[in-house]
């Protein structure tokens, strides 16, 4: 999920950085998450606490984020994955 695309990360003027959900493709079970950009640190317990958990992307999809947060941007990463995002057009299908 592009942060350009952030709430929060456009109120504090750094809208660069990314977070991106990786995840099993038969079982929908989370993998890794790569985020970076401002305070991305901040944001890599959410993840850890999910991969430790064996959540799927409905887990982390489905739970509540503060907005705006850069926080919720770990949730978008995983709705871009599911394919319910709301706050971006979904990718063109070849």
């Amino acid at each position: 999920f592009p942060w350009a695309a952030s709430g929060r990360s456009l109120s504090i003027g750094r809208n660069e950085g990314m977070s991106k959900a990786l995840f099993e493709a038969k079982t929908g079970r989370i993998l890794g998450m790569g985020i970076c950009g401002t305070n991305a640190g901040e944001l890599i317990a959410e993840a850890t606490l999910a991969i430790e958990m064996g959540c799927d992307m409905s887990d982390i999809a489905l739970t509540i984020h503060a907005h705006p947060t850069l926080s919720e941007t770990t949730a978008f990463a995983t709705e871009m994955a599911e394919g319910t995002i709301t706050d971006l057009l979904p990718p063109k299908k070849k």
